[in-house]
């Protein structure tokens, strides 16, 4: 008997619904393989570019009916998600229109509104690649250039509007100003004097608007040798000079000249009349930046010459190197590859460019848009993928750093720190020291020794002591960093005198014979108070500095084998440190000890004092008021002091970002329990008693309003305490400036000292570093501490703080 009999019956069923999971393989495969046709057009090929288009050109064409939607969604992305290909895409999109009228309608339709979403959900890039897409489509005899021309004056429009912030006028501005590169010879031949109106009106904008902002964000506080430019002013004087060079530029590719022919028969579409979104509280709009200026045509070798910094190639260039950064930066292999093999590549000194755009990157204030490991990264690949020349080039832009590093932001000083020890760590620490000697005459606190000094303290992370001693030229000695060893003064010389060295050693003893918590309390408990008689009792109480200085040096010595050591110790005697700091004043005085222990060892202190504020020893606001006492003021000007208040900083940013998403799920949950509450009572609870079951069960999971204001509670609590730390932070700075100030003048010195430059930029760092949570703030601190009558030189840091989102 024929086993397969049974199933012959349901053969058409099967056959049948087996042709249709085929078919809708065989659709996906034939829509992936248009999608990898689509997006790597342009890239290596046998074949030239424009045969190339024409060919994708027909497959497209032949496919329009099965896949209309799918090929309008990839050709509207493609030139948002990869730029620097935008003039391939329009091509593509002008040769489809030209054989077919009706897509390219449908295409400007999708178009503007990819371009509308974008305007209303923020997302300021997409909107000006969309934007200069959508002008490049002009070149292709898609879109009139009337109709353009309304688009672009709509922008203008945007910018003049009153009572709104300045970012989103100069955003309406910048995007206008960044597309006519593209469409600027079109528009010049056409609708020239349309084109000259459209310039006169962002020319009278940019004469009235504020650049207030302008020397916060500056990497040099000196225009020598280079003038650092406000963005906006760079690219006007760059599209000036591009509009007395008629229009002409030397950069873009432009794939749609070889197919003039077939375009200009193509019927043009007109662009529907767009109102930007009006403004709204919620909206974030790009802050402003300063073009960063590194390299002039006479840094770079015979050859290839530098555009000059007001020509539109240098814009176009650097731009497209941004692009390729922010594109691949995940991978810096890929990352590196695709900016070595830039286009044009033999028509700049291409590598003079790229260390130039990645140290703009990694200067960019307020901070910059990646993690600064990820421009160590790609600059280290760069040098591996190309030994012959990067290494030379970055070498020069090191010793132009250095050399300007006098009058350089203190922000920016601390990330070249920071990756120059990095760089060296991964070229085996190797670098001509000699060639800096003249820095050894100067003054400590002069930014030349102290560069030199801090980047050595960071090696010293990557590295050991002895090398650096063996490694570093005899005259380099003062400013080696000097062994990174605990001081325990309970077994240094002299100890049996102080107060508390028998019950260090007894605690020393019980912990190492595997004592508990109680057991170090009772040990502890033996020791006397010795605080001031003149206190009150009530302040002699409060805690025992001596208990204090016992048990922590004792235990953080026992632990200082290692990080891991330090962070065992800790958590074994969690409850003694608790008891011992129920105050501010006594977390202070831990703060203290630990610096007294470990006070040649930066590194160590910052991961303990990450530690301590993790598992909740101290407050955010005790390590704030620590690091401004008088104990402190002989490390004040050092790197690590600040590494260890912006951790603190950030841990309070973090905290209150934890609660602020908790409560909102919370409240989303709750509203959903809602929601399907008021439903439920319409149905009849006997019509479905699984679901009514289901629900009982998975009621326990969802909060209930009183759990939603114990959250909005707390919220509101990591709220008062955000405030009070940056309250405590900014008084403490004022309160030191306006102190120097005033002595200053007093005694007829000049203020612009070191110390003056280095703590004014600290202020400026804090403000900067941490700006979308100080902005919040912005009007409480300007009524309680950045009064008018405050000292000019404090006051113009905050103002220029606050214009950056004005």
């Amino acid at each position: 008997m024929n086993r397969r009999r049974a199933y012959e019956d349901d053969g058409d069923f099967y056959g049948e619904r087996n042709k249709k999971r085929r078919r809708v393989s065989e659709n996906q495969e034939m829509e992936e393989r248009l999608e990898a046709l689509i997006l790597k057009v342009g890239e290596n090929s046998t074949s030239s570019l424009e045969s190339n288009l024409e060919g994708l050109v027909s497959v497209l064409e032949s496919d329009l009916g099965n896949f209309r939607s799918k090929i309008l969604r990839i050709l509207s992305e493609c030139p948002i998600k990869m730029p620097e290909k935008c003039t391939i895409y329009s091509t593509m999109v002008g040769l489809m229109n030209a054989k077919n009228y009706n897509f390219g309608g449908e295409f400007v339709e999708y178009m503007v509104k990819t371009f509308k979403d974008s305007l209303k959900q923020c997302q300021w890039d997409a909107a000006r690649y969309a934007l200069r897409f959508l002008a490049d489509l002009v070149n292709c005899h898609v879109i009139s250039t009337n109709s353009l021309l309304q688009l672009l004056d709509s922008m203008v429009d945007a910018a003049n509007e009153d009572n709104v912030p300045q970012v989103r006028r100069d955003w309406y501005v910048f995007a206008v100003l960044s597309t006519l590169p593209w469409v600027g010879r079109e528009l010049y031949e056409k609708k020239e004097s349309a084109l000259e109106n459209l310039l006169v009106r962002i020319e009278v904008f940019l004469n009235k608007r504020t650049k207030k902002h302008h020397n916060a964000l500056r990497v040099w506080s000196v225009d020598a040798p280079h003038p650092q430019e406000e963005y906006l002013d760079c690219l006007w004087a760059q599209i000036r000079k591009l509009r007395q060079d008629n229009w002409t530029e030397k950069h873009i590719p432009r794939p749609y000249l070889a197919f003039d022919s077939v375009l200009c028969e193509a019927l043009q579409h007109n662009i529907p009349v767009i109102h930007p979104p009006p403004h709204q509280d919620s909206f974030e709009y790009p802050m402003p930046w300063v073009v960063y200026r590194m390299f002039d045509y006479t840094d770079c070798p015979p050859g290839p010459i530098l555009p000059g910094a007001h020509s539109i190639e240098r814009f176009l260039i650097e731009e497209h190197l941004h692009s390729i950064i922010e594109t691949h930066r995940w991978e810096r292999k890929e990352c590196a590859l695709h900016l070595l093999f830039l286009s044009y590549k033999e028509k700049i000194p291409l590598e003079y460019c790229i260390v130039e755009v990645i140290f703009a990157e990694l200067f960019h204030m307020p901070t910059p848009r990646y993690l600064e490991i990820c421009y160590g990264s790609i600059l280290i690949e760069l040098c591996k993928q190309q030994p012959s020349k990067m290494p030379q080039v970055l070498a020069q832009a090191t010793e132009i750093l250095f050399m300007r590093i006098d009058s350089m932001n203190t922000s920016c000083f601390d990330r070249f720190v920071n990756w120059f020890s990095y760089h060296l760590s991964n070229f085996q620490f190797r670098w001509s020291w000699d060639d800096w000697d003249s820095c050894l005459l100067l003054e400590n606190e002069h930014p030349r020794p102290k560069f030199i000094q801090e980047v050595l303290l960071k090696c010293l992370r990557f590295s050991y002591h002895e090398r650096f001693k063996e490694m570093m030229p005899e005259g380099y000695a003062k400013l080696i960093p000097k062994p990174p060893a605990p001081h325990y003064k309970y077994s240094m010389e002299g100890a049996a005198s102080l107060p508390g060295t028998a019950t260090a050693h007894k605690l020393v003893v019980a912990i190492r014979q595997k004592c508990n918590a109680d057991d170090v309390l009772n040990e502890l408990n033996d020791l006397p108070n010795l605080g001031d008689s003149s206190e009150t009792d009530m302040t002699e109480t409060t805690y025992n500095p001596l208990k204090i200085d016992v048990f922590v040096q004792t235990l953080l010595n026992l632990g200082s084998k290692s990080f891991s050591h330090t962070f065992a110790a800790i958590s074994k005697f969690h409850t003694v440190f608790k008891a011992l700091a129920d105050t501010e004043e006594a977390q202070i005085c831990i703060l203290h000890n630990m610096f007294e222990l470990w006070v040649d060892h930066q590194q160590m202190m910052v991961v303990i004092v990450d530690k301590l504020l993790k598992v909740q020893i101290v407050e955010c606001s005790a390590v704030a008021t620590w690091v401004f006492s008088k104990e402190m003021v002989g490390e004040f000007t050092k790197m690590y002091l600040w590494e260890i208040l912006h951790l603190t900083i950030k841990k309070m940013n973090q905290h209150v970002t934890k609660l602020s998403r908790e409560m909102n799920e919370a409240k989303e949950k709750l509203a959903r329990t809602a929601e399907s509450s008021s439903s439920e009572s319409e149905d009849e609870s006997s019509s479905n008693p699984q679901r009514r079951r289901k629900n009982a069960d998975g009621s326990a999971e969802k909060p209930t309003e009183e759990q939603v204001e114990r959250m909005e509670e707390k919220l509101e609590a990591a709220y008062v305490e955000q405030k009070r730390l940056f309250l405590i932070i900014f008084q403490r700075f004022i309160m030191i400036l306006s102190e120097h100030l005033v002595k200053c003048d007093t005694d007829g010195r000049d203020y612009d000292t070191d110390w003056y430059r280095w703590t004014i930029g600290r202020l400026q760092q804090v403000f900067m570093m941490h700006h979308e949570q100080v902005q919040k703030y912005s009007s409480t601190l300007e009524g309680l501490l950045f009064t008018s009558d405050l000292d000019p030189h404090i006051l113009d840091v905050f103002h220029q703080f606050t214009a950056l989102r004005a």
